[in-house]
């Protein structure tokens, strides 16, 4: 339905952005699959035939606009932001995240990025309902983090690892990733360890860190999740998965929180993120 929309409007009408004209989430699921037959992959036929027609898509695209428009107190765009490739350069910049910044001396991921930028740059309180909401395809944060990501699409996961601060966090979020916790005695590696392609949650497949080729769909977020009617980040699925093992919930932009999306992101090191996702 998208691709037919994008032909029949005028092209001021719709923001292309240049990831996704060169090649769709929907392209890069399918070479995987064609590549890997993967279980995991192809256990849903439905995603694979609605992923082009994503929610997320049109909030990416709504985020372009935020993105360029001058905004916040100090009516600034976010062009003069640096989310590690330099000044206002987006593509390829959301598959090298998390990673160390000398400005913040933190490694930091997207989502905590795009807030420094809303604060330090723009001027925006860190209680401006602009910073504070965070969650749902609505939200600022969502549609500038869709777009933002967008201009990954298809490309290879490669967060740096020469920074030692880079290689701290992703050492400590492997060791949570695989501790067992909580009064379920559950870990990440319960549901993703290496032999995950044994395990269901109902009827789903499940996916394994260890098989980079599935775990890149695992972690390509933002994603439309469909029974959720609504884009969500990657912090909200480690929350989302923190509750479901049934700890304490892990905070946002916190140092836990970047180790674990360091460990997720380097696990999927070289395989082709599909940005926007779309999911159950």
């Amino acid at each position: 339905m998208i691709r037919k929309l994008l032909v029949a409007m005028p092209l001021a009408a719709v923001m292309v952005t240049s990831a996704y004209a060169e090649q769709t989430p929907g392209d890069v699921l399918r070479g995987l699959i064609d590549r890997t037959q993967s279980p995991y992959l192809t256990q849903s036929p439905q995603n694979v035939q609605m992923i082009d027609d994503s929610p997320a898509i049109w909030t990416g695209y709504e985020g372009g606009d935020l993105f360029k428009a001058p905004r916040g107190p100090n009516n600034v765009s976010m062009e003069s932001c640096d989310f590690g490739k330099g000044p206002g350069v987006v593509k390829g910049a959301a598959v090298e995240l998390p990673r160390y910044f000398a400005d913040t001396n933190k490694v930091m991921d997207l989502e905590g990025r795009i807030v420094h930028c809303m604060t330090t740059v723009q001027g925006f309180a860190k209680d401006d309902p602009a910073v504070r909401t965070r969650h749902g395809s609505n939200s600022d944060m969502m549609k500038i983090m869709t777009y933002i990501a967008m201009e990954s699409n298809g490309m290879p996961w490669n967060p740096p690892l020469s920074h030692p601060l880079e290689v701290a966090m992703r050492d400590a979020g492997e060791e949570m990733f695989f501790r067992r916790q909580g009064l379920m005695d559950f870990s990440c590696a319960t549901c993703h360890g290496p032999d995950a392609s044994h395990k269901r949650i109902r009827a789903s497949v499940m996916s394994s860190s260890s098989v980079p080729s599935d775990w890149t769909k695992s972690i390509s977020w933002p994603a439309f999740r469909v029974g959720q009617q609504h884009a969500r980040s990657p912090q909200n699925r480690v929350r989302g998965c923190y509750w479901q093992m049934r700890t304490g919930q892990i905070r946002q932009d916190s140092d836990a929180m970047m180790a674990i999306l360091s460990y997720w992101t380097d696990a999927a090191r070289g395989q082709p993120a599909i940005l926007p996702d779309m999911k159950r």
